[in-house]
């Protein structure tokens, strides 16, 4: 993991006994294991936080006895190995304090190993996608995993000295098939659609299954991740000419926030597919056959964003 982003997490302040260890949030840790047979493993020094020095204590993990006192080494490299590691008073047996150990795999170099998110295919691949429908600095987040885990876990927020607060809603889970994707809404707080960004936002997503702890950043401008609603079309057999109007989730006014088009006809006799492009809101398009299919697209005319989806059938 890079010493850039342990400077970014300023969460992570815990005094380790290796480098390999830090500190989540209160009594959760997480240990960089790397994910091979050769290396061995973390040895983690526990102490029970119990202001009387002579009170005997021991400590379990789970069922098992893992050993008595105040001071305990534990070995931590498998998931096993992983947990919550419990603190109790040896006479009355009442939990004096606990440390909740998580796994994150790392390869030889010391790079994170990530694989409890799918990974989407556009934009390259990418485990994070955020998307904006428009300039008002509201944007949807998403990722996916190929199965849907009781145990899955996730936080989303931006990084500290990302320009503006950010608040995002609670994960939405939309499940198809073997992959479910999940959606946040989130808000770049005092966003001004007419102001020019000049700072990235930088978002960060903590994901946990169990006992595996995994991370993924995702940064960017709104202007590079807007992606328009599709317009709204119509087609007129008797002059034979297209028609839409703006997506109605897209910026006002539109002479400041112009869009362009592409209209699609798609040949059904002749199995041949023409695109037409358009700056205004119509198009006449000659020698439509009654069964062919139209469609169209949009895009920011002044900056290239991503086409919107291709609109429903005009006709």
């Amino acid at each position: 993991m890079s010493h850039l982003l342990f400077a970014l997490l300023s969460l992570f302040s815990f005094p380790a006994l290796l480098e390999a260890q830090w500190k989540l949030r209160e009594n959760v840790y997480v240990i960089e294991s790397e994910w091979n047979d050769d290396t061995p493993a973390t040895r983690v020094e526990l102490t029970c936080n119990t202001p009387d020095e002579a009170l005997p204590v021991y400590w379990k993990k789970g069922t098992e006895l893992k050993g008595t006192g105040k001071t305990l080494i534990a070995e931590v490299k498998e998931f096993p190995d992983a947990g919550n590691y419990t603190c109790l008073t040896a006479n009355t047996h009442e939990i004096v304090s606990y440390d909740f150990f998580l796994i994150t795999k790392v390869d030889s170099s010391g790079q994170m190993i990530r694989s409890i998110l799918k990974s989407y295919k556009e934009p390259n691949r990418t485990f994070l996608k955020c998307e904006a429908k428009n300039y008002s600095g509201i944007f949807i987040c998403s990722w996916m995993t190929e199965n849907a885990s009781p145990n899955v876990k996730f936080t989303i927020r931006s990084l500290e000295g990302s320009q503006g607060d950010v608040t995002c809603s609670s994960p939405v889970a939309h499940t198809d098939k073997s992959v479910t994707e999940y959606t946040v809404q989130c808000q770049k707080e005092n966003y001004c659609p007419f102001a020019e960004e000049h700072q990235p936002i930088e978002m960060f997503l903590e994901v946990i299954d169990d006992v595996e702890y995994e991370n993924y950043t995702s940064s960017f401008f709104i202007r590079d991740i807007i992606k328009p609603d599709p317009p709204q079309c119509q087609y007129v057999a008797t002059s034979g000419t297209v028609t839409w109007t703006y997506p109605r989730t897209w910026s006002t006014p539109k002479s400041y926030f112009p869009l362009t088009f592409r209209v699609k006809v798609e040949s059904t006799k002749k199995h041949k597919i023409q695109v037409y492009d358009a700056e205004e809101q119509s198009i006449q398009i000659p020698k439509t056959g009654p069964k062919d299919k139209i469609s169209v697209q949009a895009r920011d005319r002044y900056y290239n964003s991503a086409w919107s989806e291709w609109s429903s059938w005009c006709r």
